[in-house]
């Protein structure tokens, strides 16, 4: 399997022979609204063009329809005949804008030769959850390819760590920037708990994306490798990929 990190939380995959797209946020720079007051979104373009971002994508994977997530740039952009899979709540908004094969995963779907489970996520903690609303990850299995654990967008929890209990994935992949909300409340992993995760999976290797892309994100990616090493993590289990880049697991 492949993943290149496109940006944010955006990827492209090649899993099991097929070519997949998760969470396509392809707005320019600054051309989408502040979170905080701090700088428009997205901070970085894009390594490459959305066009390229979409080239050949026969799925995509969406966690969450939040505006860093599937922007109106990527709502143009994906053709609307490609299948979707998307968390149960989110398939009545998807058809709304078009989309005409959408996969809402209750549970595990399969895809081709891909199984794909939806995992829930707790998008921050106490009052912020009334605005966040659900997110997703998803664990995503076929055979000769890793089964890989993509957390989405969630803090540490129980679930989380009996998903890794269930499934022991060979790839974790983390959103760890360290986005906050309304009163400085974490609603995504920061270095601590992202650290955590790989603590708690010494086996698997974690990916950690999301990071740097938008200005309610607090942790980079020095601060989180520099976080690991205090800990003991090891740089050949944690990768923290460059935008652009791509990690062959």
């Amino acid at each position: 399997m492949q993943i290149r990190l496109i940006r944010s939380a955006t990827m492209r995959w090649v899993y099991a022979g097929r070519t997949l797209i998760t969470d396509p946020y392809l707005a320019a720079r600054h051309a989408m609204p502040s979170y905080t007051g701090a700088s428009l979104n997205p901070l970085v373009e894009l390594p490459i063009p959305p066009e390229e971002v979409l080239e050949g994508v026969e799925l995509a994977v969406i966690s969450h329809l939040h505006s860093d997530h599937f922007d109106p740039t990527g709502q143009r952009l994906l053709p609307k005949c490609l299948p979707i899979v998307c968390q149960p709540g989110d398939a009545g908004t998807l058809a709304d804008l078009g989309f005409g094969d959408v996969i809402p995963a209750r549970g595990r779907v399969a895809w081709r030769a891909i199984s794909i489970e939806r995992i829930e996520g707790q998008h921050g903690s106490g009052e912020v959850l009334d605005d966040m609303g659900d997110a997703s990850g998803f664990v995503l299995q076929a055979d000769g390819e890793p089964t890989v654990y993509w957390v989405g967008d969630t803090i540490w929890t129980d679930t989380l760590a009996r998903t890794i209990d269930r499934f022991r994935p060979e790839v974790i992949i983390t959103h760890s920037g360290g986005a906050q909300w309304g009163n400085h409340v974490p609603i995504i992993m920061d270095e601590l708990q992202t650290v955590q995760v790989c603590l708690a999976a010494p086996e698997s290797a974690v990916v950690a994306v999301h990071m740097e892309a938008l200005d309610h994100q607090t942790v980079t990616r020095e601060d989180l490798r520099r976080g690991a090493r205090a800990k003991g993590v090891a740089d050949d289990q944690l990768h923290i990929p460059l935008d652009g880049e791509s990690l062959t697991f």
